[in-house]
């Protein structure tokens, strides 16, 4: 019986013995066929050898200033790579440390981790090594919750990492886990998280803050350092990541303690196109570089380059801190002067507007509707006129631009819309006579609510900034100096000459006449009836023609009242013309980009100088000497004081105290509308326009709407910063004379005791007003 039972047991032994390893063997090589389905891309396709050596990368282009600074980007992810040997050690250690403490010892699977997951169903935490979450993020992103795909996902992971470790270094995967990590908030890279919440470059990291980044990459959004509600969890973590550091001999535990203890500090500087400095530029650049791309194909027949993918490097001529510096200038004047315009429009009923009738205001309100994004979007809809307009009463939340900051409110969108029209804006641009090289731009006050440009994109009347073109025409063509005499006294141009349909006779706005007077006080003085005579003796034509040759693409009307600004022209024309009279009658075409890198450093494009002679070095000097006449004794002589006066020091107080040598003039249209101020050194002439975007909102009188007082303060608070920074090397040196000049040009006599001070507004007519 006893033998029988033994007989039976094995039997029975032999039987789940040959079963179990039936079973072993064949999920064995269901396991393998599971592997080898899947690398073959049966479950979905896989990396080929080609895409494991240039994953795809999605980088962000640059846009670097010529001080070497990053002061934009174009991207659909902000990421922008770099090297290993651009990360410091200690922010290594903290990852490895973290993420993957046997990351030099595996080959992209960790057998210890993968078994302990297991065994806990993945309660003791995942065994994704740093390769594998590579591997996740390069080549199929998210897993599905749902198991059999979530298994299929899990083991393409394992066979890519594996894939990835045979490819590259231990060093490169780091680098590339890094370049592509997204750290929220449009951070997608070490570098870009680096910059967004600490300003730094990676390699500039401290301990602290790099275990602040690394801590972020098990759950970014869980772990999101700006969201105040989440500052204890995100501290908490930091001190986990240095707690890791400690356990694997990377951090002494006194430094642990010491920096634990430490406050989390933030540098947020958020990367987005509305944000940061230079926005205006920065579109003007981007519409610029869509030019260029269809342009420009790539050379291996791919197609065009895409600037928010390809991670182009598009080196400007823009100098960060001059930049930084005009804005600055800008924020400080406007910021004050626009309390004087609210404080203005409070006593009237149509403000902004002025002079403006009930039909013609309803026109403009409009215009401005069918403009409005609002309008476009409910047209969108299919909505008709009478809804949309009926929807610009309805009061609603919105939030609004304030010079203290954003503002939410209630009012209604036809509210908004006048509220916005109060605002002054700007146009600011800094250039490099010699070179061309624009070294600062600010196209107006607030991109994110202001978003047209007024630097290259916007023209407006220039008032009487464009007398200089009229006398250099003069001293050209008649052979004119500073020096010559002229009589200021009334002054007809008949009907029928020169287009004129009527009889014309500009005044002086005083009312007034000096009697003679040299060509040099007369523009200092910005008198009419002198400018109106020169033109008048060599005709409008030629005047347009110095204007075309000095590279202003503005249509000039061929009449005499040119002569006094009634054209309208851009403020980068503007300073690349006057620029001609710095640069000693060579014109230098405006010039924004100096070179165009791919990702690998291939120099795809670099900028060539476009110039041409316009006036010989004798008379273009001349016109500088009539020019720096205006800043002596003109309406550009407060440069020079402590206070500014004509009621202007009790405004802002600026002392600019300013006493190198200057070439600028001051520039006012009709009803104060538009201020101008263009002024020059040897190597830097700057343009500064002021004004609403309406030309019917504007001051109700000269003391504030005139250019001296609008748009030379920013023009004076911009140069007195580029001077307090002496790496700048913004010139305090004369103009260069010519050699055996043939132009009388000392002939200046400085009035007796006038209280430069006390500058009259510049000269305007009844007529034109400029």
């Amino acid at each position: 019986m006893a033998v029988k039972k033994n007989n039976t047991a094995a039997k029975d032994f032999k039987y789940y013995n040959k079963k179990f390893w039936k079973i072993f063997l064949y999920g064995m090589a269901g396991i393998i066929l599971f592997f080898l389905f899947a690398s073959w891309g049966l479950f979905g396709s896989m990396p080929s050898f080609e895409e494991l050596e240039n994953p795809e990368s999605n980088l962000a282009t640059e846009v670097i200033s010529s001080d070497g600074e990053t002061i934009g980007k174009f991207y659909n992810e902000n990421r922008t790579a770099i090297k290993y040997s651009d990360l410091p050690k200690h922010l290594v250690d903290a990852l490895v440390s973290t993420e993957d403490e046997r990351f030099y010892e595996h080959s992209g699977i960790d057998g210890r981790g993968t078994l302990r997951a297991f065994s806990s169903f993945g309660t003791s935490g995942g065994a994704s090594t740093i390769t594998q979450q590579l591997a996740k993020l390069l080549f199929h992103g998210e897993g599905s919750k749902f198991l059999p795909f979530r298994m299929v996902q899990k083991v393409k992971e394992w066979i890519i990492a594996i894939r990835l470790e045979r490819q590259y270094t231990k060093q490169e995967i780091i680098a590339m886990y890094f370049n592509k990590a997204d750290f929220v908030n449009n951070a997608v890279g070490i570098r870009s998280a680096a910059k967004v919440y600490f300003g730094k470059e990676p390699r500039d990291l401290k301990i602290e803050e790099a275990a602040v980044l690394v801590g972020m990459l098990k759950n970014p959004s869980l772990f999101n350092p700006i969201k105040e509600k989440r500052k204890q969890m995100v501290f908490d973590r930091r001190n986990t990541v240095l707690g890791q550091m400690v356990k694997n001999g990377h951090l002494e535990e006194a430094a642990k303690e010491s920096l634990s203890k430490k406050p989390l500090v933030l540098d947020y500087h958020p990367e987005n196109h509305n944000e940061g400095i230079a926005t205006y530029f920065r579109e003007y650049l981007r519409d610029f570089m869509k030019t260029w791309a269809k342009d420009n194909p790539k050379k291996d027949g791919s197609g065009e380059y895409d600037i928010y993918r390809d991670g182009l490097k598009i080196y400007t001529t823009i100098d960060s801190r001059m930049q930084l510096y005009a804005e600055e200038a800008v924020t400080a004047h406007l910021e004050n002067l626009q309390k004087e315009f609210f404080k203005q429009a409070k006593t009237n009923k149509n403000a902004p507007f002025i002079k403006l009738s009930d039909a013609e205001t309803d026109a403009l309100m409009s215009r401005a509707r069918k403009a409005s994004e609002r309008w476009r979007q409910m047209s969108a809809q299919g909505k008709s006129d009478d809804e949309i307009t009926k929807s610009f009463s309805v009061k609603t939340d919105m939030t609004v631009f304030t010079w203290k900051g954003e503002k939410d409110t209630i009012m209604t969108p036809n509210d908004s819309i006048r509220y916005y029209k109060h605002f002054l804006q700007t146009g600011v641009m800094a250039m490099e006579p010699e070179t061309g090289h624009v070294k600062a731009w600010v196209g107006g006050i607030n991109y994110k609510h202001f978003q047209y440009d007024h630097v290259g994109q916007g023209a407006r009347q220039v008032g009487s900034t464009f007398k200089p073109f009229v006398y250099a025409t003069a001293i050209e063509q008649k052979g004119y100096s500073p020096c010559d005499s002229i009589i200021d006294a009334p002054y007809t141009i008949p009907k029928g000459r020169h287009n004129v349909t009527e009889t014309w006779t500009p005044r002086n706005s005083n009312g007034t006449y000096k009697g003679m007077t040299t060509l040099s006080a007369a523009l200092a003085n910005s008198i009419n009836t002198v400018s109106a005579k020169l033109i008048d003796q060599v005709g409008p034509d030629a005047v347009i023609d110095l204007v075309k040759k000095l590279g202003v693409n503005s249509k000039i009307p061929s009449q005499p009242s040119i002569a006094l600004g009634a054209v309208e022209i851009t403020v980068e024309d503007m300073v690349a013309a006057y620029s001609t009279f710095a640069n000693q009658g060579v014109y230098v075409k405006p010039q924004v980009i100096t070179r165009i890198e791919d990702k690998n450093g291939v120099v795809l494009f670099e900028a060539v100088p476009e110039s041409h002679d316009v006036l010989n070095k004798d008379i273009a000097y001349a016109v500088i000497k009539l020019l720096e006449g205006v800043t002596q004794y003109g309406s550009g002589g407060r440069l020079r004081t402590d206070g500014g006066g004509f009621g202007y020091e009790m405004m802002t107080g600026y002392p600019y105290v300013l006493r190198n040598p200057i070439a600028g003039k001051t520039g006012t249209t009709q009803n104060q509308s538009d201020g101008w101020f263009v002024g020059m050194v040897p190597n830097l002439a700057t343009g500064v326009w002021v004004g609403n975007e309406d030309r019917s909102a504007h001051f109700k009188s000269i003391t504030y709407g005139q250019g001296a007082v609008m748009a030379l303060p920013i023009w004076g608070l911009f140069m007195k910063k580029c001077y307090a920074d002496k790496e700048l090397n913004v010139s305090k040196e004369p103009f260069e004379r010519p050699k055996n000049l043939s132009i009388k040009v000392d002939c200046w006599t400085p009035p007796t005791k006038k209280d430069t001070t006390a500058v009259e507004p510049e000269q305007n007519t009844d007529e034109f007003d400029f």
